[in-house]
């Protein structure tokens, strides 16, 4: 028990633990959505697409969820103009922005003199430097997350399994779209500081692909997603605390594991079922 409890003894290891539980929620909750919808390529390319935002914030000192959501407004209005302007999927300019958007961050870091830092912490977060203003933020971004997506339940639910029917039910799916884009921005944004833009995806997909092959239920998948990532949080700080590791990147990659954990023990169970199968004896 003694080694389970050692590591975070200390204030920076509770802070930590506290951010990246909050930031869990917000990212299990808004990334189950993200699942259901099929938009994990979308939900990627955002993570990136807000980095030049952030870093334009970061060196200018100002509020870094309003140089993200500029940055998401450019990039959602790029993809958007590629797909109605192009006969191209939208998945083109997706990747195009998704590029162009990273690199972008990236060239406008390099040109600071503190650029090796800036950009460690832009990319990568800082799970173990977390500070009270930062926890308050984080705490602020999963409730709004998770009452926006409790508010928006129907019209999510709607549009995810069908657009044409959530248009006849007057559900206006366009808005509703907008507004998940909106809380899967505020998520990755709240979670940057913790988890960092490029390692945020881990903890956005790995909780909710698990959670869809252990249940079936919307609410009981969020919870399942929620429950997986916090466990994340835990486990990795733990791992990173007695291996000397990154704290951002081990949480980044403990759901992933996780994740083919769950999916070669589900592949494992669904085969003995088969091989237990009685025969059919019309041999149908």
């Amino acid at each position: 028990m003694q080694l389970l409890v050692e590591p975070f003894e200390l204030a920076f290891q509770q802070r930590a633990l506290l951010g990246g539980a909050l930031a869990a929620v917000a990212l299990a909750v808004i990334g189950t959505w993200v699942i259901i919808r099929g938009m994990t390529f979308l939900g990627d390319a955002l993570v990136h697409g807000v980095i030049p935002g952030i870093a334009l914030a970061v060196l200018f000192d100002f509020n870094v969820l309003i140089g993200a959501a500029l940055a998401a407004v450019v990039m959602i209005g790029g993809v958007n103009l590629v797909h109605r302007q192009t006969s191209f999927a939208e998945d083109t300019g997706i990747g195009l922005l998704f590029v162009g958007m990273l690199a972008l961050g990236v060239i406008r870091v390099s040109r600071t003199p503190s650029f090796s830092g800036s950009l460690t912490s832009i990319l990568f977060g800082d799970a173990l430097g977390l500070t009270t203003s930062d926890l308050i933020a984080a705490g602020v971004v999963a409730a709004l997350v998770v009452v926006g997506s409790a508010l928006l339940y129907r019209p999510f639910l709607v549009l995810a399994f069908n657009e044409q029917k959530a248009r006849l039910l007057g559900l206006r799916p366009a808005g509703a779209h907008t507004a998940l884009l909106v809380l899967i921005t505020l998520a990755i944004v709240g979670s940057s500081q913790t988890i960092g833009t490029l390692l945020v995806f881990g903890l956005l997909v790995g909780p909710p692909a698990t959670a869809a092959l252990l249940v079936r239920r919307v609410p009981v998948m969020m919870m399942t997603s929620a429950l997986i990532g916090i466990a994340s949080v835990v486990i990795g700080l733990i791992v990173s605390f007695y291996a000397d590791t990154s704290g951002s990147a081990t949480v980044a990659i403990t759901p992933v594991v996780i994740f083919f954990v769950a999916l070669t023990a589900t592949s494992v169970r669904k085969s003995r079922q088969t091989r237990l199968r009685p025969a059919d004896p019309g041999g149908t």
